[in-house]
């Protein structure tokens, strides 16, 4: 087994650290607080302290076989900016260490709601800032010449400490209740990130989503059901919406979803 870094070591980032290790693998990990170098270390990673808002300084975190990039751009705009030219950096880094393995974590958000649905074939057409950013960043780790990339685009993510059913609870007048979700549960991306590193499956763009759809309201509904919540009240009409397919998840990774049947869906 090789050793694996994690740049951000989140929700998703630590989840998938876990597992890795749980593997076989050695797994480094990065943060940009002090306060929680000690909860990684608890976990088995091995942690670094790296703020990619700073220059890169010479550090034994890139060194390894594969490198997962699990850091979003931050939502409000005045952050956004400063994404890409972290990313610039990054891939300078990446090629000064020779590292020949990268993950991007991504998001479906590049394509934007245009009402009709999209696979990685569809040209991206996104309809926010963070869209945007996510689609310039990913063109700059595609178009690297010193390392192979694969992106990932997740859905919106779920699991545990994220309950859907809290999203809209006791809440009204919800617009778009008739829209599709688009969704992945945290064993999900753990699993299919898993399947990359363990298949040396690199140069591609995959989405990661769930294959089923059912409508906001029947979703947040039952979500806030089952955990006891104030039920949400959506408007049923259907306005922007999107529904995101995958043409490679399988035919590439033979991947299975743990985490479809939404009916069954309770965390």
């Amino acid at each position: 087994m090789g050793t694996i870094s994690i740049l951000g070591c989140g929700w998703f980032g630590l989840h998938l650290a876990q597992s890795l290790i749980t593997a076989g693998f050695t797994v480094k990990g990065s943060t940009t607080s002090n306060d929680k170098l000690a909860v990684l270390a608890e976990t088995g990673i091995i942690p670094f302290l790296l703020n990619l808002s700073m220059p890169i300084v010479k550090t034994y975190f890139f060194n390894c076989e594969v490198l997962v990039i699990a850091v979003p751009p931050k939502a409000r705009a005045g952050q956004a900016g400063n994404y890409v030219p972290a990313m610039q950096r990054l891939v300078e880094a990446i090629t000064v260490y020779g590292i020949k393995q990268v993950i991007f974590i991504s998001a479906t958000s590049v394509y934007g709601d245009h009402n009709t649905e999209v696979d990685e074939h569809t040209v991206p057409a996104p309809d926010t800032l963070s869209g945007e950013v996510l689609v310039t960043a990913e063109n700059l780790f595609r178009n690297a010449e010193a390392f192979q990339t694969t992106i990932l685009r997740f859905a919106g993510l779920v699991g545990p400490g994220r309950d859907p059913g809290r999203f809209f609870a006791g809440k009204t007048d919800i617009p778009n209740g008739l829209a599709p979700v688009n969704l992945l549960h945290q064993l999900d991306a753990t699993g299919i990130c898993r399947a990359v590193i363990q298949q040396s499956c690199y140069g591609y763009t995959m989405n990661a989503c769930a294959p089923h759809h059912p409508t906001r309201n029947d979703f947040y509904t039952k979500a806030a059901e089952k955990a006891g919540l104030t039920l949400p009240q959506f408007r049923l009409e259907k306005l922007q919406w999107k529904i995101v397919n995958s043409v490679y998840m399988k035919a590439l990774l033979g991947y299975e979803f743990e985490v479809d049947n939404w009916e069954y869906f309770a965390l």
